[in-house]
């Protein structure tokens, strides 16, 4: 359809060619001038309801019909938010124990709608451009850490990542890092229960601050020392509140949720981890943080399934059934990024 713009400017340019062709006929000047404004106003009239008569298309509804068919295959393309629910369908292939390599996975493209949604690994410049004067903050147990450190590796130079291992894993430590080249701070909080991050979330709130990437995960701690899945319940209801005020700001996060990885239970290295980190209490943990609505589309999280993840890599990768392989994490990363890229409606 013709746009208002373009049509007011053709009216405009009939306006002023028209009268000056009749004053060349020689007609009177009166004449030329009523007819000036009478076609002024007819015109001006016309563009005006112009948006209200109904389209072309609408008295040739094949045309209409048949330009959406031939488009079919964008549906998904021009619906970025729904690309989010296919971001897990990932398929394994078999590598070598502790080899931290990208070939051990991809998107399984026999998808028509990971086709579509054309996700991507993305290299470190391209990760780097992304985050570039970001501020990311990853808060949680151990399976958090292992994420940034995946984060890391895919941010750094390996002769960085040297000094980044060590520091990183000191024993229940918080991590800080800039990174000057793109910009980027990242900061890494313990937080082993989930009240450990409602206080930290608290903290945000009172100082006003808010990091532009927000992931979040807990579970496993609160599993082998309370062992209460009610309790953990209630611990997200009140994680949930504490956030309310961080998602009515002018600069809202992005939102992340780390969940759990699948255990394997004759795996796990001591018989108090055996005992109470069953499939029966995982799956009631489950049930407890699918009962406090954090994810989306009624939550403000998306969630980085590392059970699923972990599940399909398989025993061949993990150690202890409960640390898996840095292929999960990495998986894991490229999830968030590519979903960063669908909610910022960027492509690199």
């Amino acid at each position: 359809m013709i746009g208002a713009v373009q049509l007011g400017v053709l009216a405009a340019c009939i306006v002023v060619l028209v009268p000056m062709a009749l004053a060349g006929w020689h007609l009177s000047r009166n004449k030329v001038l009523f007819f000036g404004g009478a076609l002024f106003i007819s015109l001006a009239v016309a563009v005006h309801l112009f948006p209200y008569f109904p389209s072309i298309t609408d008295f040739f509804p094949d045309v209409s019909s048949s330009s959406s068919s031939s488009s079919s295959t964008l549906v998904v393309l021009e619906n970025r938010e729904s690309c989010l629910s296919f971001l897990h369908r990932i398929q394994w292939r078999n590598h070598p124990r502790n080899v931290n390599i990208s070939s051990s996975w991809k998107w399984v493209l026999s998808d028509e709608n990971v086709l579509a949604c054309d996700f991507q690994k993305l290299g470190r410049n391209d990760v780097g451009d992304l985050l570039n004067g970001s501020w990311v903050m990853v808060a949680g147990d151990s399976q958090a850490r292992l994420f940034v450190l995946s984060l890391l590796d895919l941010v750094l130079f390996e002769e960085e990542m040297v000094s980044v291992r060590g520091d990183l894993f000191k024993r229940h430590s918080d991590y800080h890092l800039v990174v000057d080249r793109v910009g980027l701070k990242l900061d890494f909080v313990w937080a082993p229960y989930v009240n450990n991050l409602t206080h930290m979330v608290l903290g945000l709130n009172r100082n006003h601050s808010c990091p532009d990437v927000l992931v979040m995960g807990s579970g496993l701690w609160h599993m082998l020392h309370v062992n209460n899945a009610t309790h953990y319940d209630s611990s997200l209801q009140l994680l949930s509140r504490s956030l309310m005020p961080l998602l009515v700001g002018k600069s809202q996060p992005h939102l992340f949720w780390l969940g759990m990885p699948t255990l394997v239970n004759s795996m796990l290295n001591t018989e108090e981890k055996r005992e109470k980190m069953s499939s029966e209490t995982l799956y009631a943990y489950e049930l407890g943080f699918r009962g406090a609505k954090l994810l989306r589309p009624g939550g403000p999280f998306v969630l980085l399934d590392i059970q699923s993840l972990s599940e399909n890599c398989g025993v061949r990768c993990t150690e202890d059934g409960m640390h898996y392989d840095g292929v999960v994490y990495e998986a894991a990363v490229h999830v968030m990024l590519n979903a960063l890229l669908i909610q910022s409606q960027q492509k690199l």
